[in-house]
This record gives structure tokens, C-alpha cells and sequence, in this order.
């Protein structure tokens, strides 16, 4: 179990990432590739990636540079650098950057976990630049084939993480973040947030503000760095629904195809905005959130989209859930849609489903 010991002020410092950091979900990513966890979820991506990589020659580089991004118990804090980045550029310049003592540490440690690593991190470890500019350029042709493609749900899912946390804050008080990411795998109990590991590790803010990290790749094994001195970040899974994570209309090599913004050309941008995000349930606040915009101006929006099927609206208490239909989607997307347009179908419950926890 890892256990973040956090005091009423830690609270007050407790955030949430303002953006998806790039860089872990390159090495997420990379861990998913090596498993069949999610089969209905991410083997359609899986099999995408794939087929980039062995048209671009990249198969075997990217099966050794896998093995630094074991789906275990340990792999190297500084593949993962810095809070906040804007783009993948900052994290691998951080990453090339790493200092060799520090360099030799971890992969020391990651070679008496996992046994022999590939003959080029030899040279890495005593600090190589032209090892370390391979390392960034590999990443770099990486991320382009198998997360760059996909940055349209990532963003849509973070955004609308983002908004769900940030309601929750705004009804309840900030006390209330914590308590509310409760499941099997993490809870919030007398100032302590634990979360399910098979190492039995203590952490303290000393000082330091946490940072929640939602994480699009990561998939039922909230992750913190093994080093205290690093920052306090504690990666998370976004929830998943099937077909979320669909291929790109074009292959992972080429730019996606301009079906949304034909789309807001017909439909206007906010609601062709509005569209693009309620890829899973929002609440009407959520959605402004989202959106940036006026919770009237989100509930009109999603009004107008509703009365000609694009979504779907269902009232649960005090709130109104919103949905994108099977049409929406099939506009959206730029597939054509069906002959007979589908009622709106009942708004399905929000669910992150972690079945376990991956060892740290």
C-alpha cells in the first residue's frame, strides 16, 4: 500500500494537472503496448501502433526500448521528468538532461529488478550524449506514431476529468477532492490517501504540493514515482468506455482527417465543441466547465443538439447528464451515419473500473 500522509494545509496544496503531461504517457503507453490488458479497449490501438512501427523500420528499437518500461514493479523515475510540461519537446530535453549520477542509479537499480537491459544503456548510464540524443529521438518518433495521433481523446478525457473534479471542488469545498476519487484501489481515510501497491511505502508532503495526475495510457495501476526527492505526483487512469480509443481515420503516420471542422462549419463551433466533448457523461456544469463557457450557455448547446438527436439527456437528482449519441459520433467522427437515426439512448453511469494495481 502507498500511503500520502497529507495535513489540512497540504490539502490546500493539493492540485490537480493542469494539462496531460506527455512524457508518461509515452511511458504508459509503452507498457500497454507489452500486455493484452483492456483487449476490447486498446488491442485496436495496439495493432494501429504496430503496423506504424514496422512500416517505419522502428520494431525491433522499440522492443529494446521497452524494456526500460516494464509493466512491473519498477522502472526509472527519470524517464518520467518534471510536473506541468507544455509539450513533448520540454519533457525530453528533461529527459536528455538527466544527470549521469543519476542515470547510473536508476538503471542499476532497473538492471537488479529486471535483469540484463540493452548493450546501449551501458553507455547511457556513464552519461553518453550521443546515447542520450538516440534515447530522445527514439521517444520523439515514438510519441508520433503512437500517442500524437490519439491527442483528440486525450484532451477530450482530460478536459472532462478536469471538470468533473473541479465541480466537485466548487459544491463541496476543497476538502471534498480526496474523498471523492474513492474505489477499490484508492481512498481517502484520516488524512491518509491510500492506494493499493504490493510495496508498503510511506509519503510525505514535507512542504511540497501534490500533484494528481490524470493519465489517458495508464490503465488500472495508479502510479507515484519511487523517489521521495522528486515532485509529489501520483498518476492516475482516466475511465475508459469501449470504442473511446478508436484508430485514426488515416493511418498513425498522417494527420487525421477534417470531418470536425467541417462539422463546425455546419453546425457552428461551440456545438460542434460541445459535440467533441460529451464523449461520456457531463453534467450541465461540467460541460461549462469544459467548455469555458456560461452554464446557460453549455445547457442551450446541449439542448439544441439533443432536440435533433446528437445527444442524449437524462435528469439523475439534482443534475441533467448529457451524452453523445451513436449519431453524434458518426458526424463527429466523419462516418456516415446510420440510416435511421437512434433515439437517444439513457445516459450511462460514470465508472472507472480498476480492477488492480500494477506493482510499484
Amino acid at each position: 500500500m502507498l500511503r500520502f500522509h497529507l495535513t489540512t494545509e497540504d490539502l490546500l496544496r493539493v492540485r490537480l494537472a493542469a494539462r496531460p503531461h506527455p512524457i508518461w504517457e509515452i511511458s504508459f503507453s509503452l507498457q500497454l503496448l507489452q500486455t493484452r490488458e483492456a483487449v476490447l479497449l486498446f488491442d485496436p490501438w495496439r495493432r494501429t501502433v504496430r503496423r506504424a512501427l514496422a512500416r517505419e523500420g522502428l520494431t525491433q528499437a522499440i522492443t529494446e526500448l521497452a524494456r526500460l518500461y516494464p509493466p512491473a514493479d519498477y522502472w526509472p523515475d527519470f524517464l518520467v521528468p518534471g510536473v506541468g510540461l507544455a509539450d513533448v519537446e520540454s519533457g525530453l530535453d528533461l529527459v536528455m538532461a538527466t544527470p549521469r549520477s543519476e542515470l547510473r542509479r536508476e538503471l542499476t537499480l532497473m538492471a537488479h529488478y529486471h535483469g540484463a537491459l540493452p548493450p546501449w544503456t551501458r553507455t547511457m548510464a556513464e552519461g553518453d550524449i550521443t546515447t542520450l540524443k538516440r534515447l530522445g529521438e527514439l521517444l520523439r518518433r515514438y510519441h508520433r506514431i503512437a500517442v500524437a495521433p490519439y491527442t483528440g481523446q486525450l484532451q477530450n478525457a482530460f478536459r472532462a476529468e478536469r471538470a468533473h473534479r473541479a465541480d466537485i471542488v466548487l459544491s463541496h469545498g476543497a476538502e471534498e477532492l480526496l474523498p471523492s476519487y474513492s474505489s477499490p484501489l484508492m481512498n481517502w481515510h484520516e488524512g491518509v490517501l491510500n492506494v493499493v501497491s504490493s510495496v508498503d511505502e510511506e509519503f510525505r508532503t514535507e512542504g511540497r504540493a501534490m500533484t494528481l495526475l490524470p493519465s489517458f495510457f495508464c490503465l488500472n495501476h495508479p502510479t507515484a514515482l519511487a523517489d521521495h526527492e522528486r515532485p509529489l505526483t501520483l498518476a492516475y487512469p482516466l475511465p475508459h468506455t469501449v470504442g473511446w480509443l478508436s484508430p485514426p481515420h488515416t493511418d498513425a503516420t498522417t494527420q487525421p482527417c477534417d470531418a470536425r471542422a467541417a462539422l463546425a462549419r455546419l453546425i457552428g463551433p461551440a456545438r460542434a465543441a460541445t459535440l467533441d466533448a460529451l464523449d461520456r457523461a457531463m453534467t450541465t456544469s461540467q460541460l461549462a466547465l469544459a467548455l469555458g463557457l456560461s452554464v446557460p450557455s453549455a445547457s442551450r448547446h446541449a439542448a439544441t443538439l439533443r432536440d435533433v438527436g446528437l445527444v442524449g439527456s437524462e435528469r439523475r437528482g439534482q443534475s441533467v447528464l448529457h451524452t453523445r449519441t451513436p449519431m453524434g459520433t458518426a458526424l463527429l467522427e466523419g462516418h456516415p451515419p446510420a440510416a435511421s437515426p437512434p433515439s437517444a439512448p439513457a445516459v450511462p453511469r460514470r465508472a472507472a473500473q480498476w480492477a488492480y494495481a500494477r506493482e510499484r
